[in-house]
């Protein structure tokens, strides 16, 4: 089936404006320990429904001893993601997991591929049986959004700072350390400059997020990513930090891993992946019950405030009462509507406590909305 031609005209949804065809996005780029303490009062023996993305956040809702997780997605292809990952996490061990994915070297990953082959539907079976680069590279690495940290680390950084000087941010234990290495040795000029132009609205519509994902936006992006840029390198310790990790080095480490792939929780996530069901559509309509959490990514940012709105609304219409809705603003601030907060309760202390903590270095809010009774 051919894939439909973007809409680039601004105007209707983000399934018209936006191509759904390849890998957006190889690894989840949210952090998903503040998702599960923020979920945490609601998961146990509740419904949870999760964005798919890559399935990394999904996976890691099981560790709450969830009844259900429903991970959902407008994507096939991202859905294709979550499908070899559970099949990884079915058939490997810790060690062979990892190898798989990307995170440390292996030669064979073609070959475990046709060893997982066959517990993939088809869809799936058929999308990886066309891409056994992504596959060769490890599956962590496979998207748009890892490309374009990959430009950003092997083309911008060195041009910037040397190698010795982006890696002594992993030797900075104190905050006092952190900020006076960045105004007095990071923040230079050639690092405002060239930094800005990676993170702008045309450079980061091309390389890293589809221009319809900013249609929303208004104002400058760059300046507010440099600003969010400097909160994450100064306010936490780079070194257990996996997404600056990967930003900074190429690869999650050992001793830095997401969530879901941390030894600790492989087995829980193993034993609870009867309970992780897959479904393909807007995450307000794919009809599945009602739920006790809901892992909401940021979607809200791709819509109009109309579509927030009906969004949102719909949402609450699925949502027992006491359930959360969880979700991240990157650069458009989207909160509860004012017409429904009769309903609603904002958790704003936890969001912002939860945010201060945010590992991710892109948010500009993370918020968590309770259901009244």
């Amino acid at each position: 089936m051919a894939e439909p031609v973007p809409n680039s005209s601004g105007s209707g949804s983000i399934r018209e404006r936006a191509s759904f065809h390849f890998i957006r996005y190889g690894s989840v780029w949210e952090d998903a320990d503040i998702l599960c303490e923020a979920l945490a009062p609601v998961a146990r023996g509740g419904r949870l429904l999760s964005i798919a993305a890559a399935g990394d956040n999904a996976l890691a809702l099981l560790t709450l001893d969830p009844a259900e997780v429903v991970a959902v997605d407008l994507s096939a292809v991202q859905l294709a993601c979550l499908e070899l990952r559970i099949a990884a996490f079915s058939h490997l061990d810790h060690a062979a997991l990892l190898q798989f994915m990307g995170i440390t070297p292996c030669g064979r990953r073609e070959e475990t591929y046709r060893e997982l082959r066959p517990h993939l539907a088809d869809s799936a079976r058929s999308f990886w049986d066309a891409h056994a680069e992504q596959i060769r590279e490890g599956i962590v690495h496979s998207g748009k959004f890892e490309r374009y940290l990959r430009v950003f680390r092997t083309r911008l950084l060195p041009l910037i700072h040397s190698r010795r000087t982006v890696h002594r941010w992993f030797e900075l234990n104190s905050m006092e350390e952190r900020e006076q290495f960045y105004d007095e040795t990071w923040n230079t000029w050639r690092w405002r400059s060239l930094f800005r132009l990676f993170v702008s609205r045309p450079v980061m519509g091309r390389l890293g997020r589809d221009p319809a994902f900013l249609a929303q936006v208004r104002g400058s992006v760059a300046g507010r990513i440099l600003a969010r840029t400097r909160r994450a390198l100064v306010s936490l310790p780079a070194q257990p930090n996996p997404y600056l990790q990967y930003a900074l080095t190429g690869n999650f480490k050992l001793d830095a891993l997401p969530l879901f792939l941390r030894a600790e929780n492989v087995d829980v996530i193993r034993r609870n992946l009867p309970r992780l069901r897959r479904l393909q559509g807007p995450v307000h309509k794919v009809g599945a019950g009602s739920f006790d959490g809901f892992n909401l990514s940021d979607v809200f940012e791709y819509m109009s405030a109309q579509e927030h709105s009906e969004c949102y609304e719909t949402l609450l219409r699925q949502a027992n009462p006491g359930a959360r809705l969880v979700y991240w603003n990157l650069l458009v601030d989207r909160r509860c509507p004012e017409t429904l907060l009769d309903r609603v309760r904002p958790l704003t202390a936890l969001g912002d406590a939860l945010h201060a903590r945010d590992q991710a270095p892109f948010y500009g809010s993370f918020v968590v909305d309770e259901v009244k009774p």
